[in-house]
């Protein structure tokens, strides 16, 4: 059973920092990307970042370039977002899914964000200003 599991969200003022976790198992890792998402109040689901595990290459949407870093444990069962210098803007359900890695880009670029396989439940992240 595929299964993916998001935490650390919470409530941070603007210019702190936050660690979300993706815990993930039931499927085969190297075949996969595991992409952030996340969906603001009445707005579209976006992409924020992936990391292949085929590759290890890493991809973050424009708007976090430099603020958010992803990473995974050495098992490559847990992938982490460590969000800096978060902004109010940055306030969003945050998500992490699982798909091919073309599929993956494909959902990160807005082509089909839906397409991902699996999705873990959202965990809140709230930024005050």
């Amino acid at each position: 059973e595929v299964q993916l599991q998001a935490s650390g969200g919470g409530l941070v003022q603007a210019g702190g920092s936050l660690r979300l976790s993706c815990a993930a198992s039931g499927f085969t890792f190297s075949d996969h990307a595991i992409g952030w998402f996340r969906q603001a109040a009445g707005k579209e689901r976006e992409g924020v970042s992936c990391m292949s595990f085929s590759d290890g290459s890493t991809y973050y949407a424009e708007s976090v370039k430099g603020r958010f870093t992803i990473s995974s444990d050495n098992a490559g069962n847990t992938v982490y977002l460590q969000m800096n210098s978060l902004k109010p803007e940055d306030t969003a359900v945050y998500y992490c899914a699982a798909a091919d890695p073309i599929t993956t880009a494909q959902a990160m670029a807005g082509t089909d964000v839906y397409g991902m396989d699996y999705w873990g439940e959202g965990t809140q992240v709230t930024v005050s200003s």
